[in-house]
């Protein structure tokens, strides 16, 4: 491959595809402002300490991490999801002693794991992301899931299920560790080489195999349902409850461990069942975490939850629903040169429509009439502006709508006032043409 071709698990985002983008991130933060979450913009890059914290058995710490020395012999490691960063965010700016505790923040951004690229799986993924740190409370888990849900409904997905379980507490989780290392003890050395690292490491990552996950062994293991402390199960029913009591469907599914160590409790996940999205069907995911603060040095004890969406993945799955995202290219108005000596006032006259907060654009190639009107038709531009020599000796334009062709001359300095004027009259078009027949009462036909 070529060195000038983007590297492989990249992706450009060319400007046919950035109205949806800028559609759906303008969606996100219209969610966060109602639900008062405030944005939080974290470094690219972190200290690899901050991803790789002790015996960690994820597979994006042991696989998948883009790891560098810096010049100062520093080992840096591109993000390769957004909770650490912002955690390690939190402590460093000592968000804990805000009166108003919890905080909740969003996040948008790049983020960067070596993986094989597939569909709806990319070595740089942008995600958005939520989390909620200062508090522990059922409800906050509800309220978390709900915005994600809240969020997937106003897109119009519908081909969804959310998926639940609990990790419980440090006890619930020690007597599970127990118990499934006693279930796997006599299989594990002919289980996959990553299993047999995570029975050391975290045998609940176990549960999470793809490679192992039809084999005889994994249809008899525990369930940690049945080694939850008391106060472990009456916290995740309060979550079952709220969800319940909002409407919000979900499942139980018992070896839902999600993808990353430092989960507790509520973990979760949004997932496509729409047959199009293969096998990155998950949309959005995320947990409860109750040692991520005090690791980076904050108040022992202090809870956070959240979640992180692929964009990429939910563009995927609006696609595959037949949901269009993108925005009609429209142009307010186009300025026809019609002769290169009146190219200076085109372009002056363009300048002025944008200042006026009019879409416009201009031709800047010489072309002919006939080709510009192509632009005009490929734009969709509501009017064409035409210019000439005889326009700039007699300081006017001419003013033409393309919806019903008709045209007027006016002078330079009234196209604005002409401007608003035509679409004033085309917003009170399209008023009265929704009023009814016979019977209005909107006063506009009088």
């Amino acid at each position: 491959m070529s060195n000038y071709q983007m590297p492989r698990g990249t992706q450009d985002i060319l400007p046919a595809m950035s109205s949806k983008w800028h559609k759906l991130e303008d969606l996100l933060r219209q969610f966060c402002y109602v639900y008062d979450y405030s944005e939080i913009r974290t470094p690219i890059f972190e200290h690899t300490e901050v991803f790789k914290r002790g015996n960690d058995s994820s597979d994006m710490v042991n696989k998948e991490m883009y790891t560098f020395m810096d010049n100062g012999g520093r080992s840096l490691t591109l993000r390769p999801e957004g909770t650490a960063g912002v955690a390690r965010s939190f402590v460093e700016n000592k968000l804990f002693g805000s009166a108003d505790l919890p905080v909740k923040m969003y996040y948008m951004g790049p983020q960067f794991r070596y993986e094989r690229p597939q569909k709806g799986r990319q070595r740089i993924f942008n995600q958005f992301g939520v989390e909620v740190i200062g508090a522990k409370n059922p409800l906050l888990d509800v309220e978390a899931i709900s915005l994600g849900w809240s969020i997937l409904s106003a897109l119009g997905l519908s081909d969804l299920k959310v998926l639940l379980n609990t990790l419980g507490d440090d006890e619930s989780r020690d007597a599970y560790r127990t118990a499934l290392k006693e279930h796997f003890k006599k299989d594990i050395s002919s289980m996959c080489s990553d299993c047999q690292r995570r029975y050391e490491q975290n045998p609940l990552r176990i549960l999470d195999c793809k490679v192992d996950a039809e084999a005889e062994i994994m249809k008899t293991v525990p369930k940690i349902h049945d080694y939850l402390t008391p106060e472990s199960k009456a916290y995740f029913d309060a979550v079952c409850a709220g969800l319940d009591a909002l409407g919000i469907p979900y499942v139980i599914e018992d070896r839902l461990v999600r993808g990353l160590d430092y989960y507790t409790h509520t973990v979760f996940e949004v997932v496509s069942v729409n047959e199009q999205m293969g096998s990155q069907s998950t949309v959005l995911a995320g947990g409860r975490y109750d040692g991520l603060v005090e690791y980076f040095g904050g108040p022992q004890g202090m809870s956070g939850i959240g979640w992180a969406m692929g964009m990429e993945r939910i563009l995927i799955a609006l696609e595959a629903e037949g949901i269009d995202m993108s925005d009609p290219e429209e142009l307010d108005a186009y300025v026809l040169c019609l002769d290169e000596s009146a190219a200076l006032e085109a372009f002056k006259i363009t300048t002025e429509l944008r200042a006026a907060g009019y879409r416009s654009d201009m031709d800047y190639l010489n072309r002919s009439f006939k080709a510009q009107f192509k632009t005009v038709d490929r734009k969709k531009a509501k009017a064409a502006i035409l210019i000439g020599e005889t326009e700039v000796k007699n300081q006017s334009v001419t003013i033409k709508r393309i919806d019903d062709q008709t045209q007027v001359s006016v002078p330079m300095s009234d196209l604005i006032d002409a401007m608003d004027s035509m679409f004033a009259m085309e917003d009170e078009h399209e008023h009265t043409c929704t009023c009814g027949e016979g019977n209005c009462t909107c006063g506009n036909h009088e």
